[in-house]
């Protein structure tokens, strides 16, 4: 069975834990674009999705305007579509937040997560398949949590009870997506997905790292993160990619 199928049957698994969960005050929303747009994670998966890798660069969970519209890990729509070469059809979460509305490809937001993460991938390696050849990068938790303001919230900020089932899912969906790809490094983007990397594959032999998240909510990341980034996969020893 090709990797990218192994994948998906991964998801399938990783689904079926995370229906049954749920979430209280102040969560209002969650999202699991695996669901309403697994088309585009299909996609994905068929081009990015065959190992073994170098490296796994493991996001926290999706942005709004980027995977929530396509699927795609940090895969906000213009990029997706016009690099990686990936359109869908998208569905819809149910309920869907009015002030998060899921437009799929037609969504004419930009997520700047997402733009700095394939923005950087794209000037190095010109076309996608030079990066799927060694790498690859998706999310530690695929859901996305939403107050009734709208407002994100991130996985870590849930209570311990609801962290407690939904990390544990996510830790075996982790496990087992590292042991399809047999990655030498996982990469954490940002501080939380390298320690649950490194939680979940102690004794593993997999090497872990962590590069610095793309969010522009930190303002280190607004004075060149590809800049930063690049330092900081040298100082790993991974540079050139």
């Amino acid at each position: 069975m090709m990797s990218h199928q192994q994948l998906l049957l991964a998801i399938d698994d990783l689904n079926r834990e995370l229906a049954p969960l749920r979430f209280a005050e102040p969560v209002s929303h969650v999202y699991n674009p695996l669901v309403y747009a697994r088309s585009g994670y299909e996609a994905y998966l068929n081009l990015a999705g065959n190992g073994p890798k170098r490296a796994f660069f493991l996001g926290m969970n999706p942005g709004p305007w980027g995977m929530a519209q396509t699927g795609v890990p940090f895969g906000e729509p213009r990029i997706v579509r016009e690099w990686l070469g990936i359109e869908a059809e998208i569905g819809k979460p149910d309920p869907e937040h009015p002030k998060r509305p899921i437009l799929g490809f037609d969504c004419p937001r930009a997520e700047v997560s997402g733009s700095r993460v394939w923005g950087a991938i794209r000037t190095h390696f010109e076309t996608p398949e030079r990066f799927f050849e060694r790498y690859f990068l998706a999310n530690y938790c695929p859901l996305i949590f939403m107050e009734a303001s709208a407002r994100n919230r991130t996985p870590d900020k849930l209570p311990a009870k609801e962290r407690q089932a939904l990390f544990a899912a996510c830790d075996r969906y982790l496990l087992r997506t590292v042991e399809i790809l047999r990655p030498e490094w996982v990469i954490g983007i940002g501080t939380f997905a390298e320690q649950r990397a490194r939680l979940v594959l102690a004794g593993t032999g997999v090497r872990i790292g962590r590069i610095l998240h793309p969010s522009p909510a930190n303002p280190a990341t607004n004075q060149g993160w590809a800049k930063v980034v690049a330092r900081e996969l040298t100082e790993l020893g991974l540079c050139p990619l």
